[in-house]
């Protein structure tokens, strides 16, 4: 059923998924010169004029996955295993999102040498997710292993 504890979570995740895709993850900026990094691009800017701007949309492609998965895992609550097996596809998919964040992150960060940029909030969004989906496995099993012995008394 939906109305269970877990939905919630799962809820939880896609609204975080989604979400990543429209947050800046990264942000350096040094005088006029400014570097942002999003789910969708990568902006090099000076006085407020872009420079250049780099696609990097597997990032949100993946989030946006992310975010599917985990709402057709609410609605196959019939299928409890299914929903694990989705869960842990999921784990793998959104370490995929934070990794590639990473990735770019230190890429943009050679664009303006000698200064530090600072993380936003999309960074932290996928990490909530994956607490989320730690969480949503942790009472689908718990549903599950009711419901198994619940069989046996019978």
């Amino acid at each position: 059923m939906i109305q269970r504890v877990q939905s919630i979570f799962l809820l939880l995740i896609t609204a975080c998924m989604i979400i990543t895709i429209f947050l800046p993850n990264w942000q350096e900026v040094s005088g006029q010169d400014a570097v942002t990094t999003t789910a969708l691009k990568m902006v090099h800017s000076k006085t407020g004029a872009e420079v250049s701007s780099r696609g990097i949309w597997y990032i949100a492609a993946l989030a946006a996955v992310a975010a599917g998965l985990a709402l057709f895992s609410l609605f196959s609550f019939k299928n409890r295993v299914l929903q694990m097996g989705l869960g842990a596809i999921n784990a793998l998919i959104m370490a995929g999102v934070l990794g590639l964040m990473v990735y770019f992150t230190r890429e943009a960060e050679t664009i303006i040498p000698n200064h530090e940029g600072s993380f936003q909030t999309g960074t932290y969004l996928p990490m909530a997710a994956m607490i989320c989906n730690i969480i949503a496995n942790r009472f689908i099993r718990k549903d599950e292993k009711l419901v198994r012995s619940a069989d046996r008394m019978r």
